[in-house]
Order: C-alpha cells, then sequence, then structure tokens
C-alpha cells in the first residue's frame, strides 16, 4: 500500500501501519482501492485541518453550550463521552458544526492513547435524552457525524 501511496504523489511517512490497516481493512484489503482513500483522506484532512488540529477558537459556537463532556476511559480504555442532547440545538455555521465533530473525535480518540497508534480508537458515548424536544433534533448534524465515523 506505501508503494501505492507513494505513485500517488503522496507520502505515508508520518502514519503507522495501525492507520493504513484501517484503510486497507475499508477497502477489503484492495491495496490499490486503501492507497485512493488514503491519498483523498489526507486531502480533506489537509484543507479541514491545515494546522494539524482545530484550536476551540475556530468552533466556540459548538462550545459555549457545554452539551459534551470527556469523562475518562472505561474500565476497557475506551474514552467515555456524556452528551447532553437537550443543550444541543441545530448549527447555523454547517462548517463550524463539522470543524466541531474533527475537533471532538481528535480531543477524544488522543485521550485514549499516549504517543502511539492503536489502531482500534473507539469510544464509548452516553447520551443524556432527558429533558429533549423537536427543536433539539438536528437530523443533519446526525448524518454529519455518521459520515465523518466511517
Amino acid at each position: 500500500m506505501r508503494n501505492s501511496v507513494q505513485k500517488l504523489g503522496s507520502s505515508t511517512g508520518k502514519y503507522g501501519d495501525p492507520t493504513l490497516m484501517r484503510f486497507l481493512i475499508a477497502r477489503s484489503m484492495d491495496s490499490e482501492k486503501a492507497a485512493r482513500m488514503f491519498v483523498q483522506w489526507q486531502k480533506w484532512r489537509a484543507t479541514m485541518v491545515p494546522n494539524g488540529f482545530i484550536a476551540d477558537s475556530e468552533v466556540p459556537d459548538e462550545l459555549e453550550p457545554r452539551k459534551i463532556f470527556l469523562q475518562g476511559l472505561t474500565k476497557d480504555g475506551l474514552p467515555l463521552l456524556v452528551i447532553q442532547v437537550r443543550k444541543h440545538f441545530p448549527s447555523k455555521d454547517p462548517l463550524q458544526f463539522k470543524k466541531f465533530v474533527v475537533h471532538l473525535l481528535d480531543k477524544t480518540i488522543a485521550s485514549s492513547f499516549r504517543g502511539s497508534e492503536v489502531g482500534n480508537e473507539k469510544l464509548t458515548a452516553i447520551l443524556d435524552l432527558r429533558q429533549i424536544s423537536y427543536k433539539n433534533v438536528d437530523v443533519r448534524g446526525m448524518i454529519t457525524g455518521f459520515q465523518f465515523l466511517q
């Protein structure tokens, strides 16, 4: 796969085997398809996260309601998120919401390991559904979130 990525004009230098394996698994171990997907992901990542991370100052409207809390690790070592759905409202700025989802996933996954890739970066989320109403339902936001999880 590394050779296929280099043929496409990109590099796998700063990514380890666990990351590359995720792309191979996603494309049924077809190295050419996995390489194309990896290069597309690198381009997307460079566009969405040009500094390597998304600062809190880039997503203030999504952080302000304090609707998501990182609670440490579960017994299995997975990061635990608690999401208070009643504090979420559909975003007025879709780009900021997308950046918020990337920001949230990056911080959550980074909290689960120290210094090296694990290869099976997973998380546990608890949705607090108390006191939700129709105005808290954000179908577009749910679709965006699940697209980033793929």
